[in-house]
């Protein structure tokens, strides 16, 4: 025998031994010093040749012996040994088996290390845990501004920080425009008083009209009912007219200062209402489709060791970053006792719900890339290349949208050398056609 047909039988023998499959009759038969397969069987045999092959090209098959093109000697292709072949798929050929479907023994089974396990619907659960900067809750965020020319004359609230409650006086302003409309007012208020019981309409009515848009002008400069009902007892103008908090907060910024002139494009205070805060978490592009707004999330910070805090998702924003590939999602937190501040980093925790799910173990699935399967196990030591469809992977498991139905048994371990077995198969097959 030439080295060259050595040489491939060894090939085939390290192929054959690494999948636990024995060899046909003809090599053993190489491997014990007998005659070599390429010549005629001896008389008297009643071994049927079906054809003759070159072994480096199975796919060519040729009526009588002699030698391939390529110099080799060409191997007889008996017929008992083409039934041995084929053996690994008589039951799955019962049952129309898909293709690279094997059939093997269980003894070979146990040398190869096949383990299996049953295909279950599970209730999944999967936490996500991320990080998150707080931020204010800006739906609280107050802006205060004037709306007439004038003169900050004392500062009530003096330092960034401070908590300022609802109706709380902020600053006293002086404006000479301001004083002016109070004088007009209570002109009005006079010459509405005197001319109201006029026997002529026209008089009456203007001087109600006047006295209206005065008052009116006076609200839109948000000067109180409160500070007009005293400006009526009164009868005295006002030099200086004091401006209160519209909401309860803090404050974040200040730009009222004594003796300052101000105008109206001013923001003279910025106040933040920190009873709740909002945490800006970062979730990872292929996790956004699970995270729905009103789920629930928890929290913690390195300064409150111990301590968890629950909020709820109110927003998920529309834009992915582009360098952490990340969409944000906000979760709102009560903060009753301000124990939240803004720019702190947390710890973010999200339950996302699955539902019932198909799992197996990921080692259970082959990836060739372009597609991925598990081995099915049937009766009779007959394992089934079957495609699946991928879902999301957790803590080991992979859930499974299509291709596998509960109840059904998989291989999970040994599944490679199954594989090569199935791929063998399948290559011979292709080349015999």
């Amino acid at each position: 025998m030439s080295h060259k047909v050595l040489r491939v039988l060894a090939f085939g023998a390290a192929i054959a031994l690494a999948a636990g499959v024995t060899f046909s009759g003809r090599v053993s038969a190489l491997f014990q010093g007998q005659q070599p397969a390429s010549q005629t069987p001896a008389a008297g045999s009643e071994r049927k040749v079906l054809y003759w092959y070159d072994a480096m090209s199975p796919q060519h098959h040729y009526n009588k012996p002699g030698k391939a093109p390529d110099g080799m000697d060409l191997v007889p292709q008996y017929a008992e040994d083409n039934a041995s072949q084929s053996s690994s798929a008589a039951g799955a050929s019962a049952t129309k088996m898909p293709a690279g479907t094997v059939k093997i023994a269980p003894e070979k089974q146990q040398l190869i290390g096949v383990r299996t396990a049953t295909v279950e619907r599970q209730s999944l659960v999967r936490t996500v845990r991320t990080t998150g900067q707080l931020t204010n809750d800006e739906t609280k965020l107050a802006h205060i501004h004037v709306k007439v020319n004038g003169y900050i004359d004392k500062g009530y609230v003096d330092y960034v920080g401070q908590l300022v409650k609802k109706g709380q006086p902020l600053f006293t302003l002086y404006s000479p425009d301001l004083v002016a409309t109070e004088e007009e007012y209570l002109i009005a208020k006079r010459g509405a008083k005197e001319m109201g019981a006029s026997q002529f309409p026209d008089v009456s009515q203007g001087s109600q009209s006047l006295l209206r848009s005065t008052r009116e002008r006076l609200k839109l400069w948000d000067i109180s009912d409160e500070q007009i009902k005293k400006l009526d007892e009164t009868g005295e103008v006002t030099k200086t007219l004091t401006f209160y908090s519209p909401v309860s907060g803090f404050v974040t910024d200040r730009k009222a200062f004594p003796q300052t002139a101000v105008t109206p494009d001013m923001d003279l205070y910025s106040i933040s209402d920190l009873s709740t805060i909002w945490v800006n978490a970062d979730v990872y592009e292929y996790e956004v489709p699970f995270v729905k707004v009103g789920q629930t999330a928890d929290m913690q910070l390195s300064y409150y060791a111990g301590k968890t805090y629950t909020g709820k998702i109110t927003y998920i924003y529309p834009t992915v970053d582009a360098v952490s590939h990340t969409v944000k999602a906000r979760i709102e937190f009560p903060n009753p006792n301000f124990d939240l501040k803004p720019q702190m980093f947390a710890n973010v925790q999200l339950k996302i719900n699955y539902g019932k799910q198909i799992v197996v173990p990921q080692e259970a699935i082959m990836d060739s890339g372009d597609k991925q399967y598990v081995f099915v196990v049937h009766d009779g030591g007959v394992f089934e290349p079957r495609v699946i469809q991928m879902g999301a992977k957790l803590e080991g498991n992979v859930v499974v949208l299509s291709g596998l139905n509960a109840g059904e048994t998989i291989v999970t371990s040994g599944n490679f050398l199954i594989d090569s077995e199935s791929r063998l198969k399948s290559a011979m097959a292709g080349m015999q056609h």
